[in-house]
C-alpha cells in the first residue's frame, strides 16, 4: 500500500506556528512609557542596581526599547549611572536615587508584578488564532504510538482521530474501570508530543490589568530548537538584533490540563494577587491551544448544570469572558479541546441542548471476552507473568456470568495482586488458578 503524499514527518509532527517577532519601538511592544517606567523601577527596586543589558533581559525586551524610558527616568533624577563600559549604555549600570526609590514604592502599591512585559491582550488573541487545535494534522499512523498501550476495537479507534481535528469537544462515558482516562490522555498524549507547539506570553494586559499566563507547573517548555541561549553574547545580540522572536512568549508544547473532583467555578475566573494587584488567569485559559480534560466529571465540587451554564456559549462561540475586580468584562479565545470523561449516565448530567454542543461522544463499555483476554495478556507481559486462559475462565465462572460485568482495570489489579502473594511467599511469579482464586476473592468478593 502506498504511503500518500504525506511524510512521515507529517504524521509525527504538526509544524510550530509562527513565532512573534521581537518590537523595535514601545509602540509595537503595546506598551506606554508609564507602564514600563514602572516595571522599571520595581525592578531595579527589588533587584538593586543593574546594567542595562541585564534590566532588558529580565523585561524580555530589546534595549532599544527600554532605552527610552530609562533616559526618561534618568532626566527625572529617578535613576542614575554608577558606571559603564566602551560597549555603550547596553552596559550601564543603573541604580535608584532616593527619589526613585520613593517613585518605585509608590509603583509597587499599584502593581508589584515583577518579570518580563506583558504583551497586549489583542496580541494573545491574534496569535491564540494562529495556533487552534481546529487547525491540527492528525493521522492514523502518528496517533497509534500514544494509543499502543491500550487495547481498542478498530471502530472507536476510528473515532477518535476526527474528534481531535474537529478541535470540538469530546464526552467520554461508560461504566468504571474500562478506559476512560487512558484514553483521555493519550489523547493528551497525541497532542502534547505530536501537535507541535505554541507559543503563549508570560502575561498579558488588558484594561490595564496585568494577567499572568504561563505557568512552569502546567506548561512544558518546547527548547528543541535552543531559542532561548544563556551564553552573555548570544544574550546581547538577541536584544540588539532585529526580527528577533519576541522574548515575551514562551515556546511550548501544546498543553494538556487535567482536572477532577476539585474543580470549582471559582477555578474558572481571574485570580487576584491581592498582594500584588495582578491576576493570574483561571486554570482552563491555560490549556488554550491545547487539551482539557475534566475526569470524573459529574463529581465537582459544583453541580453539572452550574459548571455547563458556564460553559454553554464558550464551547458554541468559541471564546469566552473575563472579568476583572472593577467588574469590566473582556472577551478572550476559547480554543481548546476540552474532554468530558464520566462514569454517570450523560442523560443523567446534562440536557438535550447542551449534548447538542458536545460534537464527538464516545462510549466505553464493558470488555467483550476476547478484549478482555488481550488486556490480560498485555498486563501479563507488562507484570513478566505467564498467561493462563485457565485463570480467565474462573474469573467468567466465578464473578462475570454472575452479574458482575468485567473491567478493563481488573486485569492489572488481580494481576498485580497475584504478584503481591507471590512475592510476599517469597515464590517464583506464576500464575495459576488457584493464585487468580485467591486475589479475586479479596478483591471482587467484597463487592458481591
Amino acid at each position: 500500500m502506498s504511503m500518500s503524499r504525506h511524510s512521515v514527518a507529517d504524521w509525527e509532527t504538526n509544524p510550530a506556528p509562527e513565532a512573534p517577532i521581537a518590537p523595535e519601538s514601545l509602540k509595537e511592544a503595546g506598551l506606554s512609557s508609564g507602564f514600563l517606567c514602572d516595571m522599571l523601577l520595581r525592578t531595579l527596586y527589588t533587584r538593586g542596581a543593574m546594567i542595562g543589558r541585564d534590566l532588558a533581559q529580565i523585561l524580555c525586551l530589546p534595549f532599544k526599547v527600554v532605552r527610552e524610558p530609562l533616559k526618561f527616568l534618568k532626566d527625572e533624577k529617578c535613576i542614575q549611572v554608577d558606571g559603564g563600559d566602551l560597549v555603550g549604555e547596553v552596559s550601564y549600570r543603573f541604580s535608584l536615587t532616593d527619589l526613585g526609590r520613593k517613585r518605585s514604592q509608590e509603583a509597587m502599591e499599584q502593581c508589584a508584578y515583577i518579570g518580563p512585559a506583558p504583551v497586549p491582550l489583542e496580541d494573545y488573541v491574534e496569535q491564540c488564532y494562529r495556533q487552534t487545535v481546529t487547525g491540527l494534522q492528525c493521522f492514523p499512523e502518528a496517533l497509534r504510538a500514544p494509543f499502543s498501550h491500550l487495547v481498542l476495537k478498530e471502530d472507536m479507534f476510528s473515532n477518535i482521530g476526527p474528534a481531535i481535528i474537529s478541535g470540538r469537544s469530546v464526552f467520554i462515558y461508560g461504566p468504571p474501570g474500562n478506559g476512560k482516562t487512558a484514553m483521555a490522555r493519550a489523547i493528551g498524549d497525541f497532542m502534547n508530543t505530536a501537535g507541535g507547539s505554541i507559543y503563549i506570553p508570560y502575561a498579558f494586559t488588558a484594561d490595564g490589568n496585568i494577567i499572568t499566563v504561563y505557568d512552569p507547573s502546567l506548561h512544558v517548555i518546547d527548547d528543541s530548537i535552543g531559542e532561548h541561549g544563556d551564553e552573555a553574547d548570544a544574550t546581547v545580540r538577541r536584544l540588539l538584533s532585529t526580527g528577533a522572536v519576541d522574548q515575551r512568549w514562551v515556546r511550548i508544547r501544546r498543553p494538556v490540563i487535567v482536572t477532577g473532583g476539585e474543580l470549582n467555578l471559582s477555578m474558572l475566573d481571574l485570580r487576584f494577587n491581592t498582594e500584588g494587584n495582578f491576576y493570574q488567569a483561571p486554570i482552563h485559559f491555560k490549556a488554550n491551544g491545547g487539551v482539557f480534560l475534566i475526569d470524573d466529571f459529574g463529581r465537582q465540587q459544583c453541580t453539572p448544570k452550574e459548571l455547563l451554564n458556564r460553559w454553554i456559549l464558550p464551547l458554541e462561540d468559541r471564546h469566552d469572558y473575563l472579568t476583572v475586580a472593577s467588574g469590566k468584562k473582556f472577551q478572550v479565545p476559547f480554543e481548546q479541546l476540552i474532554i468530558f470523561s464520566t462514569n454517570l449516565d450523560p442523560k443523567d448530567l446534562v440536557d438535550d441542548a447542551f449534548l447538542r454542543r458536545i460534537r464527538h461522544k464516545v462510549a466505553i463499555n464493558a470488555p467483550t471476552r476476547d478484549v478482555y483476554e488481550r488486556i490480560f495478556a498485555t498486563n501479563c507481559k507488562r507484570l513478566g507473568m505467564n498467561f493462563s486462559v485457565d485463570a480467565i475462565d474462573y474469573l467468567y465462572e466465578r464473578y462475570y456470568t454472575r452479574g458482575r460485568n468485567p473491567r478493563a482495570s481488573d486485569c492489572r489489579d488481580l494481576l498485580e495482586t497475584v504478584q503481591s502473594i507471590c512475592r510476599y511467599r517469597r515464590q517464583p511469579v506464576h500464575l495459576t488458578r488457584d493464585l487468580m482464586i485467591e486475589a479475586s476473592a479479596s478483591f471482587i468478593a467484597e463487592f458481591q
